[in-house]
């Protein structure tokens, strides 16, 4: 048994734990039930809710949420347009989105689903630096979908252009100046 200022009351049965609880004018909580004793606690439950929820919205502030962003194709697609969503797939993988490519058909186009297969193929090639394909190109009814999410995070992106940073400031005060002799290389002995 532990009072509200944190100190333990040892073991105290159920009746005198509650009656210590009410002269606080306090509430009796059980902690941990399957414990050899049950361990409970003399505090305000409904301070203790409040705190809890409080802490929950703090933590929620700081979440990311991720969003899924698509991205849709026709299967006649002429190579500046599919340059140009290949591009605005990359910037939604840059922002941390999750991308979903599209290809819908319509009418005859039905039968060249083949045709889709391959734009979808391609954009997952040359997206595959950036990304980790989450759902292979599949058909659902008449739209070929396939799902990208970014490959690294925006804490992984900050630290790997810091690092490039660095290794450029590195580089260019060891690299020797244009009017220093250049140095003598030592050969391994044979």
């Amino acid at each position: 048994m532990i009072d509200d200022e944190g100190q333990q009351l040892g073991i105290l049965p159920p009746y005198e734990a509650l009656k210590k609880a009410r002269e606080k004018n306090l509430d009796l909580v059980e902690i941990s039930p399957t414990a050899q004793p049950p361990v409970c606690r003399i505090m305000d439950y409904g301070k203790y809710l409040y705190q809890q929820e409080k802490k929950d919205r703090e933590a929620k502030k700081h979440q990311k949420t991720i969003t899924v962003k698509e991205v849709k194709f026709r299967i006649n697609v002429d190579d500046h347009d599919y340059e140009t969503k290949k591009n605005h797939v990359l910037r939604f993988l840059d922002e941390g989105d999750k991308v979903k490519a599209t290809i819908f058909f319509r009418g005859r186009e039905m039968t060249r689903t083949s045709l889709g297969r391959q734009i979808l193929e391609r954009l997952l090639k040359d997206v595959e630096p950036h990304s980790i394909v989450e759902f292979r190109p599949r058909q659902e009814g008449n739209t070929l979908h396939a799902i990208l999410a970014p490959k690294k995070t925006d804490k992984e992106r900050e630290k790997e252009k810091q690092k490039a940073e660095k290794t450029e400031k590195a580089a260019a005060q060891s690299a020797p100046s244009p009017s220093a002799p250049p140095a003598q290389v030592a050969k391994p002995a044979s």
